[in-house]
């Protein structure tokens, strides 16, 4: 029988001092981590606990991925990501977050055969593609395409049979490359280039942003191999925002691609997935190296706003164990390629400052794989505005992952989170000419006017595409 821990009711504000005493059940998960089973407290009791941002509450079990952020650990199904990550591949990382193993040679050969297969998306969503304006950024287009996709895989799907959970995570792997690069190539006016099955994913995703029809284009290895380890180092990273935005949104059977765009959605804001981007902000803002011990100093500052991104990690209170290795492949990339950029020379500066500063040293915060992967993004040739999507990339295999899993758990429950109500209580309606503070205006009629020039603009673009579907049918 597992062990019990009792909340003493007496030690609740005076409303619910009733002498009462609650049993609830004390839980290990594999790792010996203690949690307290909450499920029965509200329907016995009506008492619910309180936790925004939900940082003291488990919301599902998981065997995918696991965090020691005491001990700077990332684990995929129990593997060591920097073992992963500098031994193996992501058709490695693919099949072992997706289908729980490590690949033999023959599921390795099967499983690229079967993502290979579902590269190609329908010619009729590229159309989709289409519909945006040369200036939309490439995650407003990648989160509404991938969105379209249960337009085109909605089948009315058992999704509790495993082998319909696989496909869709093989479609998924296969699709999310292309995607990213259309939504790449959309943005920037160029024409889309299909995806080839001589290459791996990392390999395509290069060729597919970066080709053109009009001449050939060279791969260069250590570039894609250090797209490769962004990738897998991006992949999970257990129930972070985006993540269990997933799975909320799977609680309730929604299509998995739907459940894919929340993810990409979740993604976008600045707080979660732009954190590589705002290091190349920073390294703007600080301009020189001569400009370092005065921007470092400004950091340490309680009173000044600015603040040094890329260092630290709300989890890790070690190194991040991805930024070590994300640190040698940035390194050996800006070598290889042997850019002159002064931004990157300012990057690899304000490195060693920071290293050997005791301030951050004793505060443990260490630059982070967002300090990295920004520089190595920018070392590649990737615009700013597509770091979240290679990103998206990446973490969609965890996505589609914890989606699987999730989708076949034998008793599902649909995520319906509780609130604290701050509200008024009840009371009556009041008529409007009963209403104190009236101003005194007249109500305006119905006006059907446009309200600005903008609308007018958005007014335009609507007939404008109106005028040339009616052209097409």
């Amino acid at each position: 029988m597992a062990p019990t821990w009792r909340l003493l009711t007496s030690r609740l504000p005076p409303t619910h001092t009733d002498g009462r005493v609650i049993d609830l059940p004390f839980l290990k998960d594999a790792t010996g981590a203690s949690f307290l089973d909450v499920r029965k407290l509200y329907p016995t009791t009506q008492i619910c606990t309180y936790d925004p941002g939900f940082n003291s509450t488990a919301s599902c079990a998981s065997a995918i991925t696991f965090i020691d952020g005491d001990k700077g650990r990332l684990l995929y199904r129990g593997y060591p990501i920097e073992d992963l990550a500098e031994h193996g591949d992501m058709a490695d990382c693919a099949h072992l977050l997706i289908r729980g193993v490590l690949p033999t040679r023959k599921q390795r050969r099967e499983f690229q055969r079967e993502v290979r297969a579902h590269r190609l998306v329908h010619e009729h969503l590229i159309r989709f593609f289409h519909g945006f304006n040369h200036d939309a950024h490439p995650m407003a287009i990648l989160v509404s395409v991938v969105g379209a996709l249960s337009a085109f895989y909605n089948d009315d799907h058992d999704y509790t049979d495993p082998a319909t959970r696989d496909l869709a995570g093989m479609r998924c792997v296969g699709k999310m490359p292309t995607l990213a690069a259309y939504a790449y190539k959309t943005a920037h006016g160029q024409p889309i280039v299909y995806p080839r099955d001589d290459l791996n994913l990392a390999q395509n995703l290069m060729y597919m942003i970066f080709a053109l029809p009009t001449r050939p284009y060279d791969l260069d290895p250590v570039a894609c191999r250090c797209l490769e380890v962004i990738l897998m180092l991006h992949a999970d990273h257990e129930q972070n925002a985006s993540t269990s935005t997933v799975r909320i949104a799977g609680s309730s059977q929604a299509n998995p691609f739907a459940c894919i765009a929340a993810g990409v959605a979740s993604l976008w804001g600045p707080a979660h997935g732009g954190a590589n981007e705002a290091v190349l902000s920073m390294l703007e803002e600080i301009g020189t190296v001569d400009r370092i011990p005065e921007c470092v100093a400004r950091a340490k500052s309680k009173t000044d706003p600015f603040r040094l991104m890329g260092f630290g990690h709300r989890v890790y209170k070690q190194t991040d164990p991805r930024a070590r290795l994300m640190r040698n492949m940035c390194h050996k990339l800006l070598d290889h390629l042997k850019i002159e950029d002064p931004l990157l020379d300012l990057a690899m500066e304000l490195e060693k400052v920071a290293l050997s500063d005791e301030y951050f040293i004793k505060r443990k915060l260490y630059p982070n794989v967002d300090f990295y992967s920004g520089i190595c993004f920018r070392a590649l040739g990737i615009p700013r505005e597509m770091f979240t999507v290679i990103f998206a990339v990446g973490r969609s295999v965890g996505w589609i992952s914890q989606w699987i899993e999730m989708a076949g758990e034998n008793v599902s429950r649909i995520s319906r989170p509780r609130q604290m109500y701050e509200g008024a209580l009840e009371r009556p309606f009041v008529p409007i000419s009963e209403r104190e503070g009236d101003d005194g205006d007249e109500e305006d009629p119905i006006d059907s006017r446009p309200d600005s020039a903008d609308d007018l603009h958005h007014l335009g673009r609507m007939l404008s595409v109106r005028i040339a579907n009616s052209h097409g049918a």
